[in-house]
C-alpha cells in the first residue's frame, strides 16, 4: 500500500526537503526547488546556493526571490573580471583573509552585484598549484616539440604554421625561434622537406594574468541594496553554507552504510531522505546548544586528540557514551560507566536529555 499511496505526514515532506532524480543535475533543478520552496512557505529569506545555481534559466525561474550564489567562472564575463581588476580595486574584509571588489552585472537579463572575493589562503595554494602545473606543462610541451621536430614537411609555410598551431595550444609556455631548415634524403626518390626546430621559453604574460586571478572567486545576489547585504555579509553568509554541507557529510561515511540501502520506489527514497533530513536537524540543534552552553559556561571538553576545545562534535560525544549502559536488577534501573567526564557533559545538556540517564 505505502508504494502507491502517501501517508499524511509525507504530503509536509515538501516544506522541509525535496528529493530529485539522481540521473538530473543539479543545476537542472536548483531553480525550481528554491521557487515550489517560496510558494510553500513564504518567509522573507535569503536563498544560498553553490554555482549550481548560476545559469541564465535558473535566474529568470528565481528572480523574485532573493539569492545569493557563486558564479561559475566558466562565464566568459566571470573569468575576464576576475583577470582583469587590479590589486588597487580590492578593498580589505572585515573578514581576515579576505579582500573584496564590489561591481555590478546583468547577466541573464538581471539587474544584480557582484563581489570579487580574494582569499589569501587560497591564493596561496593557487600559487603553489601553478608552480607545479607549469613545471608538469613544460615537460609535456618539450616532448611534444622533439615530436614535432621529427616530422617533414613538405614546404616552410607548412612547417611554420604546425610551429604556430603547436604554440596555441600551450597554457604557460610558447615556442619562439621558430625556423625551419631544408634537409635532403639519402634516398634520391625521396623529395626535398623541411624540418622544424625552435625553443621552448615561459609566457610570462600568461603567467601573469594566472597568478593575478589567483585566490578570486566571485559571489553574485539580486539584493543590490547594500544596505541590507554589504559586501561582508554577503561573504559570510556564503560561508555558512560549508556548514550544512559538512551536516551532509555523514552520507559518505563508510560507517553510515548509506551505499547499502536499497528502496524499491521513489516514495520509499523521500521517506528516508526527510528521515535523515529530520535526524540531521535534531543533532545539529543538539550540537550548537552544546556548544553554547560550553561558550556560556567558558568550559570546554577534550576531543579525539585529547585537546580541550569549546567546539566538540556531537558525533564524538555519542562516542563518548558508547560504553554506558541501563541495567535492571530486581526491577530497579541502573545506569553503569557513568564516569566523571561523562558527567560533566552530561551537566551541559537539558533535563530532558539527563533524564534518560536518571538524573534529575
Amino acid at each position: 500500500m505505502f508504494n502507491k499511496m502517501r501517508s499524511p505526514w509525507m504530503e509536509t515532506y515538501h516544506y522541509f526537503s525535496s528529493s530529485a532524480d539522481g540521473n538530473q543535475t543539479d543545476s537542472a533543478v536548483f531553480g525550481q526547488i528554491l521557487s515550489s520552496f517560496k510558494q510553500q512557505l513564504n518567509l522573507d529569506s535569503l536563498f544560498v546556493a553553490d554555482s549550481a545555481l548560476y545559469t541564465a534559466k535558473n535566474l529568470e525561474i528565481i528572480k523574485n526571490l532573493k539569492w545569493l550564489s557563486r558564479v561559475p567562472l566558466g562565464i566568459k564575463q566571470a573569468k575576464n573580471l576576475i583577470s582583469q581588476l587590479s590589486e588597487a580595486e580590492f578593498v580589505e574584509s572585515k573578514i581576515p583573509g579576505y579582500r573584496w571588489s564590489q561591481q555590478y552585472s546583468d547577466y541573464a537579463g538581471i539587474p544584480q552585484r557582484w563581489l570579487v572575493v580574494e582569499s589569501s589562503v587560497r591564493r596561496q595554494a593557487d600559487l603553489r598549484r601553478i608552480e607545479k602545473e607549469i613545471q608538469k606543462l613544460e615537460q609535456e610541451a618539450r616532448q611534444k616539440l622533439r615530436q614535432l621536430s621529427l616530422q617533414k614537411f613538405a614546404c616552410e609555410p607548412d612547417a611554420l604554421e604546425a610551429a604556430i598551431q603547436l604554440s596555441s595550444k600551450f597554457k604557460y609556455h610558447k615556442l619562439t625561434h621558430i625556423h625551419a631548415t631544408s634537409f635532403t634524403s639519402v634516398k634520391k626518390t625521396d623529395k626535398p622537406g623541411y624540418k622544424l626546430q625552435a625553443n621552448i621559453e615561459i609566457d610570462h604574460q600568461a603567467v601573469a594574468r594566472e597568478i593575478q586571478q589567483s585566490g578570486r572567486f566571485i559571489l553574485a545576489t539580486n539584493v543590490l541594496d547594500s544596505d541590507e547585504l554589504d559586501p561582508d555579509k554577503m561573504l559570510s553568509t556564503y560561508k555558512q553554507q560549508q556548514s550544512a554541507e559538512r551536516g551532509f557529510s555523514f552520507l559518505k561515511d563508510p560507517l553510515f552504510f548509506t551505499d547499502s540501502v536499497f528502496l524499491k520506489s521513489s516514495e520509499r527514497i523521500e521517506s528516508l531522505a526527510l528521515i535523515m533530513g529530520l535526524c540531521l536537524l535534531v543533532y545539529t540543534l543538539a550540537q550548537r546548544h552544546l556548544r553554547s552552553r560550553l561558550v556560556q559556561s567558558q568550559a570546554k571538553l577534550k576531543n579525539q586528540l585529547g585537546q580541550l576545545t569549546a567546539r566538540p562534535t556531537l558525533r564524538w560525544i555519542f562516542q563518548c557514551f558508547q560504553a554506558v549502559h541501563l541495567l535492571t536488577i530486581s526491577s530497579v534501573k541502573q545506569i553503569s560507566n557513568l564516569t566523571d567526564e561523562r558527567l560533566q557533559i552530561l551537566s551541559f545538556f537539558p533535563n530532558t536529555c539527563r533524564s534518560y540517564y536518571l538524573l534529575d
